[in-house]
């Protein structure tokens, strides 16, 4: 089944600003987004993901309320929610794998869904800028592909990716949004940044680090906390250089939940 918009099959390959100027709607939306003020979203209810993570809940989540992740330069943020049932997906997307990664974000949601329950698949897109490297553009074309391919109807609802998301200032170019939220209760998308990137962010970050062959794939574009972070996960796999052996003994995992505060607190180790 194809990606549609208003109802309409999405013609592929297409450029996103050529998919604004076909879809009048999508470029409101994304000028709409564009224009908010960032929001800082404090840790209670929050589930921030890290690059190459996915979250997903629903609306009847206690401890959960909003998902979000920033710090997306050529990257892209990609939200899927059915409307029939509020189940929600954020997922940090950085084009290791995308054809691998729309299929678990589609069965993702689908495990929350009844395949008789009204509704349908909406999906959101957002990140990337003008990079000399054209890896935004390439990650916009590999994500529109791959939704395109899938078996389910999915409607694009939100494109505010790469040039349509891209300023200029003294001849370099930046994303306009690096971060956004979804309220799960209300399915509202809006800009922001996080304080909070817990729980075990070192460590995630870590993972995300190790398993990629750059630091960034967009120096000058990187957010003013970018150095500190990047500094502080090296401390961090100096300190752990086998953090599976360290960290998780016997290979039991960490876990945590949101106690009454809305903060995360550990309630089981490996030790």
């Amino acid at each position: 089944m194809p990606l549609l918009v208003g109802g309409r099959r999405v013609r592929l390959p297409r450029s996103a600003a050529e998919l604004v100027r076909e879809h009048p709607s999508l470029e409101e939306r994304a000028r709409l987004l564009r224009g908010q003020s960032v929001q800082q979203v404090g840790p209670q209810g929050l589930l921030y993901v890290q690059q190459r993570e996915l979250a997903v809940t629903t609306p009847k989540d206690g401890s959960i309320s909003i998902l979000g992740s920033d710090d997306a330069t050529t990257c892209h943020i990609v939200v899927l929610r059915h409307t029939g049932n509020g189940a929600t997906c954020l997922t940090h997307c950085d084009g290791t794998d995308t054809k691998a990664e729309v299929p678990l974000i589609i069965s993702a949601i689908k495990s929350f869904s009844d395949h008789t329950q009204c509704g349908r698949l909406e999906v959101h897109l957002v990140g990337g800028f003008s990079d000399d490297r054209q890896l935004s553009q390439k990650l916009t074309h590999q994500l529109l592909s791959e939704f395109d391919k899938q078996d389910d109807d999915i409607h694009l609802v939100t494109l505010c990716v790469t040039e349509l998301n891209d300023r200029e200032e003294n001849e370099n170019h930046f994303p306009i949004i690096y971060g956004i939220a979804v309220n799960i209760k209300t399915a509202e998308i809006y800009r922001a940044s996080f304080q909070d990137r817990g729980p075990e962010e070192q460590l995630r970050a870590a993972r995300a680090l190790a398993g990629g062959p750059n630091l960034s794939t967009s120096p000058l574009a990187e957010p003013p906390h970018f150095v500190e972070h990047i500094r502080s996960t090296l401390m961090f796999l100096k300190k752990f250089p086998s953090p599976a052996n360290i960290l998780f003994p016997g290979n039991k995992a960490l876990l945590y939940k949101k106690n009454e505060d809305g903060l995360w607190e550990k309630i089981s180790s490996g030790s």
